[in-house]
């Protein structure tokens, strides 16, 4: 009999998508990926090497359950030169990817019942881990109109004795924008604990991403390599939290995990100390991509009220073609072979909108596009 746990889960819907494209794809239909948020590059070639390096040294043991030491060092001269921000080798946790990390922080933070504030529209994820330690996720909406940025005036109706933390998501999945400095300061000021989401950091292509730490030292990051250095398939994540709560966090690391791959961690090390010019390239390519996905849409009528500056999405209205985005999403998907991600995924505040993902070849991009719009003059 399964658990109440198991059988409340939602879906991630994007993951739907993309099975129900593979099965296209099995019929011989060509289909453009626009839906899944994971890097189209292999990873730079001296984080492939230093992982080669890594077995023939036979680093293939159990590390710390903190992490490699030389890692968490590196991780910390990162956020001293990109933020400024002082913090030690003893508030970093290492673990297998970024979602790790995150079920980590809210299991040190949240007993059954306690509350979690959240984005709407937000990562799709995120009210699944909330609900999985048995606490509660509440929705906050944020707008377009506004650029996706929380509200203060709802941030406070939001809070209530339960509160236990604000997680934030900047640059943000789904919409591509980043949170202001004002507005992670003024979160900063509630007495609450911040979990900030950096995992798309380093992705930005116009402004600046802030980290939460350059705003509060009790504030909990949560950062990895999948995104920016390519790595998904090596899993590999990180926590920095509050000296006061890393004892708690290596112990259920201990529990749940041991300790993260001992070779993902040397190939993370040579990614933040050889990989920058790789990284470089890749940003600039992302943002031709961002820059000529986002005129396409424009141009089929599609308004995009806050244009998306960060990770690779861009997120848009499209209520005046469906109010359903779900049955919109796979409608495109069989009509024209084009997988997009439907905003009903990322919470009730996207409903309407779709997310489209520019982690594919120009190519592909431009094909995608030709397609979407072909498939706008049938409706």
């Amino acid at each position: 009999m399964l658990s109440e746990r198991a059988k409340n889960i939602s879906p991630f819907i994007v993951m739907d998508v993309l099975e129900r494209a593979s099965e296209l794809e099995r019929q011989g239909k060509h289909i453009i990926h626009l839906e899944v948020g994971e890097p189209d590059f292999d990873v730079p070639q001296v984080i492939s090497e230093a992982t080669q390096q890594a077995f023939s040294e036979g680093r293939s043991h159990y590390t710390h359950s903190l992490g490699d030491p030389e890692l968490r060092d590196e991780i910390v001269k990162k956020y001293a030169q990109l933020y400024g921000v002082n913090i030690s080798s003893g508030q970093v946790i290492i673990t297998s990817g970024s979602s790790p990390a995150l079920l980590l922080v809210l299991g040190a933070l949240c007993n059954v019942g306690d509350e979690v504030i959240i984005s709407d529209p937000g990562y799709a994820c995120y009210p699944n881990f909330i609900r999985f330690i048995g606490a509660n996720a509440i929705r906050v909406p944020v707008y377009e109109e506004g650029g996706y940025q929380f509200r203060p005036e709802e941030i406070c109706r939001s809070i209530t004795e339960k509160t236990r933390a604000i997680l934030i998501n900047s640059p943000m999945n789904p919409t591509g924008n980043l949170l202001s400095a004002d507005v992670m300061r003024q979160l900063a000021g509630y007495d609450i604990p911040v979990i900030s989401d950096e995992i798309y950091h380093g992705l930005v292509y116009e402004g600046r991403a802030h980290s939460m730490l350059e705003f509060s030292d009790k504030a909990f990051v949560v950062n990895g390599f999948s995104k920016l250095y390519a790595m998904t398939g090596l899993r590999l994540g990180y926590i920095i939290a509050p000296p006061a709560y890393v004892r708690a966090l290596q112990k259920i690391q201990q529990n749940l995990f041991i300790c993260a791959s001992s070779v993902a961690q040397r190939a993370a090390i040579a990614a933040l100390r050889e990989a920058g010019s790789d990284i470089l390239k890749m940003k600039e390519t992302y943002n031709a991509r961002r820059i000529y996905m986002i005129k396409r849409l424009n141009q089929m009528g599609f308004i995009i009220k806050a244009v998306p500056t960060g990770a690779f999405y861009v997120f848009v209205n499209a209520r005046h073609i469906s109010p359903n985005s779900y049955e919109l999403a796979f409608d495109i998907l069989e009509k024209a072979h084009v997988g997009v991600a439907p905003g009903i995924d990322f919470g009730e505040n996207g409903e309407g909108y779709l997310r489209f993902s520019y982690a594919n070849s120009i190519e592909n991009i431009e094909e995608g596009m030709q397609r979407l719009e072909k498939y706008l003059r049938t409706v």
